[in-house]
């Protein structure tokens, strides 16, 4: 889930549920998401653009008959790709499109790589189609599931990047294990990425980034890619205290220069006018 596409903070009844009549060796249990889902109503410029463009770039990607999710059988291989996009090309990944305005621009200025956008919320997939038809993309294709449920299926080197930009920060403390960067989906990446392929990360929360450094610097097959060094606070802090972090110690951190290939959309440019730092973070598949 992409902060541009951010629903109001959910309440903790949005946790998965479970059924207690449900015998105790069921087959599958979705592990915690980094998404609450909601039905979402499209105005009739989306859903026109739904209907018209669904059919050339949205990917029927089979569930087992559970919403957004992934059928563990299922194989993303280079086969698979090259069949719905109509070449065997480099492919890049972004996690929680958003409205889609980076993929669609990197899709238009990179046109002999393939792009994938994953987003859950409707709103955002149909900007994305809409975006893509009216740009009348051929290597651009989207796909409304869990993206570690994808990424774990994937086939071994594929991926020559992955983007996660403004991720969901779920800031509440007992919310932290919702954040989508954590140490299983790590391991998922380091083995779809191609040798010496990236993951490229953005937040504009300064107790995200510390975050993420914890759970990717130290990362087996991971090397951080940053030139300059960042100061953080070392120890969380939660929803409203984010004052309360100039108080704690701080420490030094590699972080990257901004990605060129980010556009600056709406929801970064109000960060920056908001006064917070925008963290860049590369990892590089080794």
């Amino acid at each position: 889930m992409t902060a541009e596409t951010a629903s109001p903070e959910p309440l903790d009844s949005a946790e998965p549920a479970t059924d207690p009549a449900a015998p105790a060796s069921a087959p599958y249990r979705r592990e915690v998401v980094s998404f609450v889902r909601r039905s979402s109503h499209l105005d009739g410029r989306f859903a026109a653009a739904w209907e018209r463009y669904a059919p050339d770039y949205l990917l029927d990607i089979p569930n087992a008959g559970r919403d957004l999710a992934v059928d563990p059988a299922f194989r993303l291989t280079r086969e698979y790709v090259a069949e719905q996009w109509g070449a065997d090309r480099p492919l890049v990944v972004e996690i929680g499109t958003g409205q889609g305005e980076n993929i669609v621009a990197a899709a238009e200025r990179e046109p002999d790589v393939n792009f994938l956008a994953l987003e859950v919320y409707d709103p955002g997939v149909a900007h994305t189609l809409l975006r893509a038809g009216k740009g009348g993309l051929h290597n651009l294709r989207v796909a409304q599931v869990n993206a570690p449920e994808l990424l774990a299926v994937c086939e071994k080197g594929l991926l020559e990047e992955l983007w996660t930009f403004f991720p969901d920060p779920w800031p509440k403390m007992r919310h932290h294990k919702r954040r989508i960067v954590q140490p299983a989906l790590a391991r998922s990446v380091h083995e779809a990425l191609r040798p010496r392929g990236l993951w490229r990360i953005a937040t504009d929360i300064d107790d995200y980034a510390l975050h993420v450094h914890e759970v990717m610097d130290d990362a087996p097959g991971f090397e951080n890619c940053g030139t300059r060094t960042v100061q953080l606070a070392t120890e969380h802090v939660g929803k409203g205290d984010a004052e309360r972090a100039a108080d704690l110690p701080h420490a030094g951190f590699l972080e990257s220069e901004r990605f060129e290939g980010r556009v600056l959309t709406n929801f970064e440019r109000k960060g920056l006018d908001a006064g917070r730092t925008i963290h860049d973070m590369t990892y590089r598949a080794v």
